[in-house]
């Protein structure tokens, strides 16, 4: 059987990486634990669900030349254990003891030499809980996947199926019931080809009608290995209201939220968050639209987040706006689509020309919004009941700061990472979200 290979995509977030610009997706998971649990059982719990799924296994073997591609291979050496570690928290007097430690973690690159994820059991939380912090390369997965490999490793949990999308040519040829000619397949085909090259050539163009060469980003900065972390919660039903009074999605709420949060923290540093929009790129799965369901299957929208309206329902109404016109133009067009263009780009380009392609990101947008899909159902490992699940996103190259944010039960969890040269602590922009939140209640 051949060997599979990574996507073009794949390929690109492998090609980003770097000592100060690591490409993995990461999350902070707490679990309330029963009595008498033991952090060395849970991580040989881990270690052993781990070695049973065939992707966890899997490194990366790249091509002998510059323009050549990479595929995955069974890793020889493979032992679980050394992707799994126990750690406790290490400095108890910190304002937030495990986002120090969280921020330290999500700054160590994973050994590309190896399967490309890692998993630490932390003991010593508050009331006898403990911490799950799960790392997976972005070229393994994308946000839904790595999610569906977390779960994985948590307790056996039955999820709904979806059914396999199909082709409309496929569906076509079930309902008349007769096979189609070799030429009509061609047709097809070539019309299908014509079609991707037009929409791809109108993704370009906008991404360079979309570049802000001047002036730089506010939030543009030089890249740096090291790494500030934080973790905020909110209210789900909170948001929720807010959304019930001024309509929208849970989603655009958040991005209101956020918006407010990051207009906050420019004040706070002495930037002018008048001088013009934050654009935040918006990633957007594409797995319902494709049969592909390994590694990255991704588009974006670019949304610009308007920061320099002080009126917290007049940014949510703006905000509601910028992602109704992205909705109706389609996770395929635009700017925010380049995740796309890039896929289908030769897996050479990347490894070529990703690394300069990093350094333009500031000229498309000034950071990421990622929202992780986590089911809303009770999880559990190793019988703890999880409680919080905190995702980060990577931060972009020469970006100031990376927001993700996941929602389970009646929790919507921010997960904040910044750069840690350009942002001396994320208490600032984690407390503009509880202030930005505020506001908007108030208005309930």
């Amino acid at each position: 059987m051949a060997p599979e290979r990574l996507s073009a995509l794949d390929m690109a977030f492998l090609c980003l990486e770097g000592d100060a610009t690591p490409m993995h997706m990461g999350a902070v998971a707490t679990f309330r634990p029963r009595r008498g649990w033991n952090a060395d059982r849970v991580a040989d719990l881990l270690a052993e669900r781990a070695a049973r799924m065939p992707r966890l296994r899997r490194r990366v073997r790249t091509g002998p030349l510059p323009f050549s591609g990479a595929h995955w291979e069974d890793d020889p050496l493979f032992d679980p254990h050394r992707h799994v570690a126990v750690s406790s928290l290490y400095d108890r007097y910190a304002p937030d003891p495990l986002a120090a430690f969280a921020q330290h973690w999500i700054a160590e690159p994973l050994d590309l030499k190896r399967p490309l994820w890692s998993v630490q059991v932390v003991t010593g939380l508050p009331d006898g809980d403990f911490a799950l912090l799960v790392k997976f390369h972005h070229a393994l997965a994308d946000g839904m996947g790595a999610v569906e490999l977390a779960l994985a490793l948590l307790d056996d949990i039955t999820l709904p199926v979806p059914p396999a999308p199909r082709r409309p040519a496929e569906a076509d040829d079930e309902e008349q019931g007769a096979p189609r000619s070799p030429l009509a397949a061609a047709a097809d085909s070539a019309a299908a080809l014509l079609g991707q090259a037009v929409e791809s050539a109108g993704i370009a163009g906008s991404i360079v009608t979309s570049a802000r060469p001047y002036p730089l980003s506010p939030t543009a900065t030089v890249n740096s290995p090291s790494r500030h972390a934080g973790l905020v919660r909110l209210s789900a039903s909170d948001i929720r209201a807010i959304r019930s009074a001024h309509g929208g999605t849970t989603h655009d709420v958040v991005l209101a939220v956020l918006t407010g949060a990051l207009r906050e923290w420019m004040v706070n540093r002495g930037q002018r968050a008048d001088a013009r929009a934050l654009r935040a790129l918006i990633p957007v799965s594409l797995r319902g639209r494709e049969r592909r369901q390994a590694g990255n299957s991704l588009s974006g929208y670019l949304c610009d987040l308007p920061v320099e309206v002080d009126d917290p329902l007049e940014r949510l109404r703006l905000v509601r706006a910028a992602m109704q016109r992205n909705k109706e133009a389609g996770p395929t067009r635009g700017a925010g689509a380049l995740p796309v263009l890039a896929n289908r780009l030769p897996s050479g380009v990347h490894r070529l020309a990703a690394k300069a392609a990093g350094h333009a990101a500031p000229l498309l947008f000034d950071t990421v919004i990622t929202t992780v899909p986590v089911p809303s159902i009770p999880l559990s490992l190793d019988g703890a009941r999880l409680r919080e699940v905190y995702p980060f996103v990577p931060l972009a190259p020469h970006q100031s700061v990376g927001i993700a944010v996941a929602t389970y039960r009646d929790g919507v969890h921010i997960g904040l990472q910044a750069n840690g040269h350009a942002v001396a602590d994320v208490g600032s922009l984690a407390d503009g979200v509880g202030k930005s939140m505020a506001l908007l209640q108030q208005q309930v």
